[in-house]
């Protein structure tokens, strides 16, 4: 061991308040074109039966992504490895957890997919489900600790991140149209965009997307199929798409009322 790397003679871990390391994952998708978190119910005190965000305390051997990607598999059945996983911030407020002193390392995520959720049996996860942000804007929904705040400054993130990111590719599958890709800018905006403007928008925006030399099947109603896409190599825009003024979120009076169930309950 590097002698440098030694505690100091006189340091003494006694002379300190101990305090704990967590995780916590904000992951969101779009399920019938609304943006959606991924919420889990407590199956342990304190906060037992209410939701959370997937996390729990990081471990003597891991590291913070480590930890990250091992609760969110854990507790939903989820694999971090796949969706794009970047820090949100960090949460430290003395009285956030009742049990300790306990600072929170928050993660934001994007998974274009998350209609299979699986609750390990004997995690601290009692169920997993997907909210409406919508929801959890209104006040319609009781979470525990603090993280109706870290979920509200991940919203932020996420939405703001799409007026000067390419990450909006991130919420669509591998291929997929023009028309798609601005439904996702709808559903995370809450909002409607102009189908022209954004279209030439996308087009002219330099390796935001590239051809897959195929077509859409038509749909349902018939129309010409439209062309396929595939996310570019940029991951800034040329210039700032605009969200335009917030809309109120909707008032959801079940707090119970979820978009997607696990199996299991």
């Amino acid at each position: 061991v590097n002698s440098e790397a030694k505690a100091p003679a006189a340091y003494d871990a006694g002379d300190y308040p101990p305090f704990a390391v967590t995780v916590d994952v904000a992951i969101f998708t779009i399920v019938n074109d609304a943006l959606q978190v991924l919420l889990v119910e407590r199956g342990e005190p304190p906060f037992l039966g209410s939701w959370a965000l997937p996390g729990g305390f990081v471990r003597p051997d891991e590291n913070l992504d480590e930890a990250a990607n091992r609760e969110l598999l854990e507790e939903t059945g989820v694999d971090a490895r796949s969706a794009h996983l970047e820090q949100l911030g960090t949460y430290g407020s003395p009285d956030r957890d009742p049990r300790m002193r306990v600072v929170t390392v928050a993660y934001w995520a994007i998974l274009g997919d998350l209609s299979e959720l699986h609750p390990a049996a004997g995690s601290d996860a009692r169920d997993a489900g997907l909210v409406p942000v919508s929801k959890v804007e209104a006040g319609g929904l009781k979470l525990a600790f603090d993280h109706s705040a870290i979920i509200h400054e991940a919203i932020e993130r996420t939405r703001s991140k799409l007026e000067y990111t390419t990450l909006a590719t991130a919420f669509c599958p591998p291929e997929f149209t023009i028309s798609q890709l601005r439904k996702v800018y709808e559903a995370v905006w809450n909002t409607q965009l102009d189908p022209g403007n954004f279209h030439r928008k996308v087009k002219n925006t330099r390796d935001f997307v590239q051809p897959v030399g195929a077509y859409s099947d038509p749909g349902e109603e018939g129309g010409r199929p439209a062309e396929l896409y595939a996310p570019g190599p940029a991951l800034m825009m040329d210039s700032p798409l605009d969200r335009g003024p917030p809309v109120p979120p909707k008032y959801w009076p079940d707090k119970h009322e979820r978009v997607s169930e696990s199996s299991t309950t």
